[in-house]
């Protein structure tokens, strides 16, 4: 099947509080269940062990007793105090001792069920063999102790087994007792979730509430209200995110304000020219026997505004190609000395109706991927703003430098410079800082607009800096190499770097 025509399955949002309160319950449910396991087993373990140590014990002491007493010497002639007392210590474990001799005849068990047969087991065995055994079968449940008793001898040491005490001790009980216990944990548990339900409504609540009044303004601002305040502090995040939504909103304004402005200044622009026109041909259809060389001059000058409004015209559709997302650039490695002689080849008659002196100077040979046409343009507004701007008998210096990474552009002139409070202005589109100036020469406004657009594609960036009344100096900077992965860099900063 085509990748296009594969269906697509989305999974539907989840509610945001649902999501917290399951997140809530889940955090706070699962240490306490697991805690509750943990223990319960641990006790059980800890519980069993403490039992088989006091078996283990006990059997030592009557082991102990029984030697002492010459208890398998004497079968016929029974301790009746040890055999309560090993009658006793059985009840209380719930359990079962019994007492093998070195021939495997069984002299006394506590139940009175196997007394006078022979006990043959692997573990009595191994504990004539001097091997104290411990075990618990948790299938039939219980504990099993294997105890050896020694002969006395004359000096009083012990010698040999001579007897084997077996003590089997149930722990149904005992089992019991544990899960009680595990039954008082899962309601101790459960008591927990249900206290812990309401409790994660709550703090579902306190969370997602400045989330919804986030929300709330996100789509009062959404409906066009951009001067509506969006900000909630409640959290770290949701005032890193009204933070964030103002600076954007306040973007959008400032857009708004630039388009506005824009459409204004295109519309006054187109419209001047039209304007004068228009005057220019009623003057001349209201006069009357109109000498040759008065329709001559009226001509020539209606011809010049027809000339500045298709002027204006290009500028604004190089500016919307270059603003159009996806706009290619035919890069090639450009030799940028002989691309700057053509320029100001091209440029030099102007420059010589003025008198100003052009001048080039090459510190090395420089080679850097451009697109020749588009970067060419850009140079040729700001040489040929320096030799407009310039005053008579003036000069303009454009200098090309290189280092390993980056080409750089300098264009200097001695005309009437910029003031400091309209250097950060000058790259705005129609903004002229002579104006009278500007249209006695020509200009639309948009040419360093159109210079800077082009640099930011070139990925590059230019400064300029200034002196009323003594000239400027524009600073272009571009790569040598072009970088597909390298982003535009934003606009506004250019200048400052």
């Amino acid at each position: 099947m085509p990748h296009h025509l594969k269906p697509h399955f989305s999974h539907p949002p989840l509610p945001f509080r649902l999501t917290l309160i399951v997140l809530f319950l889940l955090f706070g449910c699962i240490p306490f269940f697991f805690k509750g396991t943990v223990l319960t087993k641990t006790f059980s373990q800890a519980t069993l062990e403490n039992r088989q140590n006091e078996i283990q014990n006990r059997s030592r002491i009557l082991s102990t007793k029984l030697t002492r007493s010459g208890y398998l010497k004497n079968t016929a002639e029974q301790d009746t105090a040890l055999n309560t007392e090993m009658d006793t210590v059985a009840s209380v474990y719930d359990g079962r001792i019994v007492l093998i001799d070195n021939n495997y005849r069984v002299i006394r068990d506590t139940f009175h069920l196997a007394e006078g047969r022979y006990h043959v087991a692997p573990e009595v065995i191994r504990c004539f063999r001097g091997e104290n055994l411990s075990g618990y079968n948790g299938e039939l449940q219980y504990l099993l102790q294997t105890t050896p008793v020694y002969e006395l001898s004359a000096e009083g040491d012990d010698r040999t087994v001579e007897g084997v005490i077996l003590f089997i001790a149930s722990t149904e009980k005992l089992r019991q007792s544990l899960s009680d216990t595990g039954n008082t944990h899962v309601m101790f548990d459960l008591i927990t979730v249900l206290l812990l339900i309401p409790l994660a409504l709550i703090v579902s609540m306190m969370v997602s509430g400045p989330f919804r009044a986030l929300r709330h303004d996100l789509s009062v601002v959404a409906n066009g209200d951009l001067n509506h305040q969006v900000e909630q502090n409640a959290f770290v995040v949701t005032k890193q995110i009204s933070e964030d939504i103002s600076t954007t909103i306040r973007k959008l304004k400032d857009a708004a304000q630039s388009r506005d402005e824009f459409v204004s200044n295109v519309s006054h622009e187109l419209k001047t020219p039209i304007t004068s026109i228009r005057v220019l041909a009623d003057s001349l259809m209201s006069m009357e026997d109109a000498p040759v060389e008065l329709y001559k001059d009226f001509m020539n000058d209606i011809s010049g505004e027809i000339d500045r409004e298709a002027k204006i015209i290009d500028d604004l559709l190089s500016l919307v190609r270059m603003d159009r997302s996806g706009v290619a650039l035919e890069r090639k490695s450009t030799d940028m000395h002989a691309m700057l002689e053509q320029i100001l080849k091209r440029l030099r008659p102007i420059a010589r109706l003025s008198n100003v002196d052009l001048t080039l100077e090459t510190v090395r040979e420089v080679k850097a991927d451009v697109d020749e046409v588009k970067f060419s343009l850009a140079i040729t507004n700001l040489v040929e703003n320096a030799i407009k701007y310039n005053v008579k008998d003036g000069w303009v210096h454009v200098t090309l430098d290189a280092d390993h990474q980056y080409c750089y552009i300098k264009v200097e002139d001695s005309g009437i410079g910029i003031p400091q409070d309209q250097i950060d202005s000058v790259f705005e589109r129609f903004y002229r800082v002579d104006k009278a100036r500007s249209r006695e020469t020509g200009g639309t406004g948009l040419g360093l607009a159109i210079t800077k657009e082009i640099v930011l594609m070139h990925q590059g960036n230019i400064r300029l800096t200034s002196t009323e009344g003594e000239g400027a100096c524009f600073q272009v900077r571009i790569p040598l190499l072009h970088n597909e992965n390298a982003a535009k860099p934003a606009a506004g900063k250019e200048q400052a770097e």
